[in-house]
């Protein structure tokens, strides 16, 4: 008799580096990168070179890592509940992760409206150019993201109406994948912010 336990059968969906949908998050993820970065070492070349000071991030910036930390436990819970088929948890954190995304979008415009009360503009300097451009890329980034959170939970309202549907939902290989790239997605975005907000930080200590 052979004891040998069955392979499992091999699924594209849960093969991580070859499927189009990876390959396509991780071009995306590694060109956001190479943006960012180069806009840092542009910055401080810039400051280096022409001796102005860092301007004073808001203090909203850093309730707004706060809030995007947030969304980030929001999100876990939402794969989690999908992965357990908890119908409402999984409803409820999509719809807690989009307010919360909400919420930083006003946030943000709230902070930027501060620096134009002390009349730091865009045009003020390199110092004051450089910190709306970083902040309001990563503004577009989550803005972008945010219409794929509203099509999960648009969808899981309008599919998952009785027993059968949510059995049917939960266990399509397409949307697990999915939800676990918006999920690597939103991760990357809020990791993202944090060194946003630590560069300018260090920026600004070391005048």
């Amino acid at each position: 008799m052979n004891s040998k336990l069955p392979e499992r059968a091999y699924s594209e969906y849960d093969n991580f580096a070859f499927h189009p949908y990876n390959i396509m998050l991780m071009l995306l993820l590694a060109a956001i990168t190479a943006l960012f970065l180069g806009l840092a070492a542009a910055f401080i070349y810039t400051r280096a070179q022409t001796g102005i000071g860092a301007v004073k991030i808001p203090l909203l910036f850093g309730v707004n890592t706060l809030i995007l930390l947030g969304s980030s436990y929001t999100m876990v819970r939402a794969k989690r509940a999908y992965l357990n088929d908890e119908t409402r948890n999984y409803q409820y954190c999509l719809g807690a992760t989009i307010l919360l995304t909400l919420l930083f979008l006003v946030m943000q415009f709230v902070a930027w409206g501060q620096l134009f009360g002390i009349n730091i503009f865009p045009e003020t300097d390199n110092s004051a150019g450089y910190l709306y451009v970083l902040s309001g890329l990563h503004f577009a980034h989550v803005l972008a993201g945010l219409p794929f959170l509203g099509q999960f939970l648009f969808r899981s309202k309008k599919q998952m109406i009785d027993p059968v549907t949510v059995l049917v939902y939960f266990s399509d290989p397409e949307k697990r994948l999915r939800l676990r790239l918006l999920s690597i997605y939103w991760h990357f975005l809020d990791g993202l912010w944090v060194f946003l907000v630590i560069f300018l930080l260090l920026n600004q200590l070391i005048g």
